[in-house]
């Protein structure tokens, strides 16, 4: 039997993708990813989760990866009010990774707060038959989420490397980041508007947007 574990990395930045990671394995083969010391990427040193990207994707059968850009992420949050908006972004995207990997069964980590209605979301764009499990926490309960939380995290962190080669160091891209946002700050002082590289619909970004145009006026 094929088993698939869904995971994202960025979901609460302002600057970077939402990287969204699948990764399948054979049933008997969960066991070893346990015992490589697989677990939540968060509790992983960028060293370690280096060296487990590569025997993950060694092990597995198949995985995928899919990055939603600052502007797909816009534009769900502006458009989709009544669609719970990024929830179903993510739950559309994990959907698609599911698809395209064809697992048994599939455990996703829940980005709603009602499992089942994020599993509900997920099932409406399957064309496979495959058993759904969303879970909270998932990436600290299933070793194959541990594996796609690691899959995906390492991902991002490619894309803010290279993002920060082009802009600088901005941070982790993280709103509680005082990086992030004095690169934020200073970046509207002097344009009209944010890089392609931020999520502008972000209250965040929208505020110092706003207080520059409260600046200006003033000026005026």
């Amino acid at each position: 039997m094929l088993v698939a574990g869904v995971d994202e990395a960025g979901r609460g930045c302002i600057i970077g993708p939402l990287v969204v990671a699948g990764v399948l394995v054979k049933e008997e083969n969960l066991l070893i990813l346990r015992q490589l010391g697989v677990k939540d990427s968060k509790l992983l040193s960028p060293k370690k989760r280096e060296a487990l990207f590569n025997e993950i994707k060694s092990l597995a059968e198949n995985y995928h990866v899919i990055k939603l850009l600052p502007s797909e992420i816009d534009h769900a949050v502006e458009c989709q009010v009544k669609l719970h908006k990024l929830n179903r972004l993510e739950a559309k995207t994990m959907t698609l990774i599911i698809n395209i990997l064809k697992p048994n069964e599939a455990y996703l980590d829940a980005a709603d707060v009602l499992e089942e209605r994020f599993t509900q979301h997920v099932q409406e764009g399957l064309i496979v038959k495959a058993k759904i499990t969303s879970k909270h926490k998932a990436d600290k309960i299933y070793p194959v989420v541990s594996a796609a939380s690691i899959i995906a995290k390492v991902e991002r962190d490619k894309e803010i490397e290279a993002l920060q080669k082009v802009y600088g160091d901005f941070g982790s891209g993280y709103p509680a980041d005082k990086k992030t946002l004095q690169f934020l700050k200073q970046w509207m002082q002097t344009r009209s508007d944010y890089p392609s590289c931020v999520r502008k619909s972000w209250k965040t970004a929208k505020q110092f947007k706003n207080e520059k145009g409260t600046v200006q006026k003033k000026l005026i």
